[in-house]
């Protein structure tokens, strides 16, 4: 376990340099610039970061020292030489130097003497830039290359007419964004960028053409994603300035750094006056936040990260755009401290916590906070009442909650089913099924301001009448009218409908008005009711009613779920019996993603507020650093509780439900990023371990950092009565679903931490009935850099597609290990890209590397589900549990999901085949940057296998070419196969009906749910 010092604020912002000294820099090669102070500052920081590692740019000890030497320096230059004067590069390199070595800081003065001495062979030997470069020599950077002679003559057309093309500054631009940044040639980014030149080319065209240069190099190293986003924030930087003053301006990094402080305070009066921020946002102490913005931090994004927010987070006025990345964070971060007591340092505290990249907001919060509609909220769940009005004021709740981007979790359970009685017309019902689709159609017509597409999940318990025809909502064949195309369906499972099903019995179908109590019940509770409601259905006493083999209902929900990829399979029981607060209420569903287990009525719209840990940034090779994460979950818990009372509702009942339960869901990402850093293969008894204790010290760490919140600010309305008012963990409503179920219940309850203090400081009170749940990050994970949510990986190379477009994705842990090894090179590239991102096929890697980096149809799926049942005892809400099975078949499936259920999983997801989309066969460079991609409907099977309906497989699966060219066999890809975890109960055979695919890639750009 390491230690390094967690991020913490001190009140106190730390010294800017606004108006910087009058001295004139000479550089090395003879020319002459301004002095920038803020650079020494980030040269200091990075010497201390080389040597002490990541924790030191978010340790209070050495940003105080940085503050100190760099006022040194600067006073020790100006007694020298005074104002006014020019002083030479390599001088003020002297006095950092002198500076660290009087402090005592010997480690990192050599680490900075050893830094100047590399630098200064590789300018004698011209050997390029493959080095790391300070910020002190930030201005320089780009000084040893040379514009191609081709396009020195070149003119663009601005709005000002035709002027020639200012060769030295875009020279200058490749440079510094190559500056610091190892396995990249700037060199070689030039000569791309000048291959695309032409004269009198438009200026918006010069402004992407090194962007597009160095999106092309990806495939040579993912080095060139992170130069790419520097070179696309130099056209953002242009856009948001110019607006900002209403003329043209264009700021290097370097100028960046000294813009930022006034730039907050320009971006924010702006904002106000156009009608988006929130005018509170400027009674803020503008000059002290914007002296503790981190410009360094903006060259940190990889081109996707940048993409995707530029796209689709930051504010715009007439489709240009105004905000840039440290002003976005500091925006959300103000946004989420108007109501704190010291709300400059909290808002630096939250700062600090977004721009490390350690903790994100869910996406919500990240479009709205601070604006002048901040709905901050990510989950909404609801229940329909079976009433015309009730039915269509859901609808229209639906419509209001979309539409600031909330994702949406519909209970239809109530509603009657076909063949039923309506009293108000004597007529029959037509049940569920037509209500469905106008839910559909209305989250396809409320599409969240374009930003992204409406998204709701429905959910039907398994005992409703309609329960077949609602497995059929997602077909492409059949009446149109009765299908549900984009709307998100999911099965709402009882334990006695799993129990019959393993004891091959019969299944009883119900409308809810002839069973009203149903709905409410679970556990034996449940058992009894229904078995009731069988008795009455037997003597005749309910007029619909329908008796089916519960094995074969449950072979016609797994292969709709193969065919379709819905309904999801989530569980009731696990659910209520495991709810803190089942005092209050009852969990008729989950929500779109199915991580909320929160309690609905015809009163109460439930709603979650989401944000996740970046897991990869608190491990290093030596384990996790428990500190940090420590004070990484206090300040996102707190940031959480801060959006329940600063949010928009547009619906009432919404309003009051969060107000008096005041829940959370604190997720994390970057799961499998930090296995790879531990070395342990997902597919391993370690990674299961560590699945489980760092959601332990997870959830610890967050129900203290509650408690820790109602000390200050008391306990959520319904506290009393609650599990937590009985010392009732997470972990001990284990064993109370273990009783209910008879002992029938596979699930570890194993600790590591000494639990009973807290288990008796929750009796006082926490602020938050439910405060952990596991979403899927997919659009969070992509602006940090990270895998999403728990996710194994999906391809070391492959394309991501969504509504920013495609992006090559290569495995930068993979290629660093790759090139340690020699492995790294054209031929490499060229194999994974014809294996899809696979490394089984390639002989020449090793076998341990295989193991580590195995994707994750090469994985059993039940090791996914091992994890997940450990990280299921410490969280008291879900997870969104993806699931991959490479070739689905019915025993397959039925194995799964009946091992998810027996191990206490409390909810599943997408079920995940064999990909339709693959990384283009052909060299990706020489392209535009964006990739075509490579389809089939046709899911890759092994040889010799056969496919679900049972028709025989050929000899080979085929991938058809990227280019309409010959169809290349592809082998078998090895799989490393677990051995059989948990012993499940033999049953009837399952054999899936038909043919098709489940939900076929995490990034179908088409797809919201997990965005």
């Amino acid at each position: 376990m390491t230690t390094t010092a967690p991020p913490v604020t001190n009140g106190s912002a730390p010294p800017t340099h606004a108006t910087p000294l009058a001295f004139a820099v000479v550089k090395r090669e003879g020319g002459v610039a301004s002095f920038e102070p803020d650079k020494i500052s980030v040269a200091i920081r990075k010497a201390f970061l080389a040597v002490e590692g990541a924790g030191a740019g978010d340790s209070s000890r050495v940003r105080d020292l940085v503050d100190t030497l760099t006022a040194q320096v600067m006073a020790a230059l100006t007694r020298r030489h005074g104002l006014g004067r020019t002083v030479h590069v390599e001088e003020i390199q002297d006095q950092v130097e002198l500076a660290l070595m009087r402090s005592g800081e010997h480690k990192v003065a050599r680490a900075y003497v050893l830094y100047r001495e590399e630098h200064a062979r590789r300018r004698e030997a011209r050997e390029g830039s493959e080095t790391q470069q300070s910020a002190v020599d930030l201005a320089d950077a780009g000084d040893e290359l040379a514009a191609p002679s081709k396009i020195k003559n070149f003119t663009v057309r601005t709005d000002n007419g035709i002027e020639p093309l200012d060769t030295g500054r875009l020279v200058k631009v490749i440079g510094e964004a190559c500056a610091g940044v190892d396995h990249v040639d700037p060199e070689l980014v030039l000569t791309h960028t000048a291959d695309t030149l032409y004269d009198q080319m438009s200026a918006a065209e010069l402004t992407q053409a090194p962007v597009l240069a160095a999106r092309g190099l990806v495939e040579q190293h993912p080095s060139y994603s992170t130069v790419s986003a520097r070179l696309l924030l130099d056209g953002l930087r242009a856009e948001a300035l110019t607006l900002l003053a209403g003329e043209p301006i264009t700021a290097t990094a370097a100028q960046m750094a000294e813009r930022y402080p006034a730039h907050l305070a320009d971006y924010v009066a702006y904002g106000v006056q156009v009608g988006r921020l929130d005018p509170r946002l400027a009674e803020f102490d503008l000059a002290k936040l914007g002296a503790a913005i981190e410009a360094d931090r903006d060259l940190n994004f990889t081109y996707l990260g940048l993409q995707t927010l530029a796209d689709r987070y930051f504010l715009h006025e007439g489709g240009r755009r105004y905000e840039l990345p440290q002003a976005f964070f500091m925006r959300i971060a103000m946004g989420l401290a108007l109501d704190e007591d010291r709300r400059e340092d909290r808002a630096i505290e939250f700062y600090r916590l977004l721009a490390s990249f350690d903790f994100m907001c869910s996406t919500p919060t990240l479009f709205n906070a601070g604006t002048v509609r901040p709905q901050l909220s990510s989950c909404f769940l609801t229940t329909v009442d079976d009433d015309l009005s009730a039915i269509f004021a859901s609808i229209h709740d639906n419509a209001m909650l979309a539409k600031f981007s909330g994702g949406l979790g519909n209970d239809w359970t109530p509603i009657r089913g076909t063949g039923s009685h309506i009293h108000g017309t004597n007529g029959d019902s037509s049940g569920v099924v037509p209500f469905l689709k106008i839910a559909n159609d209305t989250a396809v017509a409320v599409n969240q301001g374009g930003k992204r597409k409406g998204a709701v999940c429905a959910y039907l318990e398994t005992w409703h009448v309609d329960i077949e025809e609602f497995c059929e909502l997602r077909k492409n064949t059949g009446d149109d009218r009765r299908r549900t195309h984009d709307m998100n369906t999911a099965h709402w499972v009882p334990d006695l409908f799993l129990q019959r099903v393993e004891e091959d019995g019969r299944w009883t179908l119900f409308s809810p008005d002839e069973v009203p109590d149903l709905h409410d019940a679970y556990g034996l509770d449940f058992k009894i009711k229904y078995e009731a409601y069988e008795a009455k259905a037997d003597a005749g006493e309910l007029k619909v009613h329908r008796t089916v083999r519960a094995v074969d209902l449950w072979r016609r929900m797994l292969t709709m779920l193969f065919e379709t990829g819905h309904p999801w399979i989530t569980f009731k029981d696990p659910c209520n019996v495991r709810s803190s607060q089942q005092h209050a209420g009852v969990v008729h569903s989950s929500n779109l993603c199915t991580e909320i287990t929160l309690n609905t009525s015809s009163d109460e719209v439930a709603v979650c507020n989401l944000g996740s840990i970046n897991l990869a940034a608190h491990v290093t090779a030596a384990g996790l650093d428990v500190d940090r994460l420590n004070a990484t979950v206090g300040t996102a818990v707190r940031m959480l509780d801060n959006v329940i009372d600063l949010n928009l509702y547009t619906v009432p009942a919404a309003e009051r439900a969060n107000q008096r339960h005041r829940p959370i869901g604190l997720g994390l990402m970057g799961f499998s990023d930090a296995l790879l850093t531990l070395g342990h293969p997902y597919a391993s008894e370690e990674a299961v371990t560590f699945a489980d204790t760092s959601m332990e010290l997870i959830s610890h760490a967050a129900i203290t950092a509650s408690a820790d919140l109602a000390d200050e600010r008391g306990a959520y309305g319904s506290f009393d009565g609650s599990l937590w008012s009985q010392g009732i963990l997470p972990i001990d409503s284990v064993r109370m679903l273990a009783e209910t179920r008879g002992g029938d219940l596979d699930q570890d309850t194993s600790a590591t931490l000494d639990w009973a203090p807290l288990r008796e400081r929750v009796q006082r009170g926490v602020r938050n009935s439910l405060i952990m749940a596991i979403a899927p990050t997919a659009t969070i994970s992509n602006i940090v850099g990270v895998g999403q949510s728990i996710e194994p990986l999906y391809r070391n190379l492959y394309v991501k597609a969504n509504m920013s477009g495609d992006f090559t994705v290569i495995n930068a842990h993979l290629v660093d290990a790759l090139a340690e090894r020699g492995l790294w090179d054209e031929v490499m590239v060229a194999d994974l890209k014809y294996w899809d991102g696979v490394l089984g096929p390639i002989d020449r890697i090793p076998a341990e590397i295989k193991e580590l980096y195995a994707t994750a149809f090469e994985i059993d799926p039940s090791w996914l589900v091992r994890a997940a049942s450990r990280r299921q005892k410490w969280i008291d809400q879900a997870q969104s549990l993806n699931l991959y099975v490479a070739e689905p078949n019915g025993r397959k499936l039925d194995e799964l999901y009946r091992l998810a259920w027996r191990t206490g999983c409390k909810t599943t997801y997408y079920l995940r085949s064999q990909s339709k989309t693959h990384v283009e066969k052909s060299t990706l460079q020489g392209t535009d940057g964006r990739l075509n991609a490579v389809s089939t409907d046709v899911p890759v099977t092994p040889v010799g296998g056969s496919r679900l309906d049972g028709a025989p497989q050929p000899d080979a699966a085929v991938s058809p070419s990227p280019a309409g060219g010959a169809d290349r066999p592809l082998a078998e890809v090895p799989r490393r196969a677990a051995q059989p975890l948990v012993k499940v109960p033999a049953m009837a055979a399952v054999t899936l009906e038909g043919s098709g695919a489940a939900c076929s890639t995490p990034d179908d750009p088409d797809c919201e749910a997990c965005q």
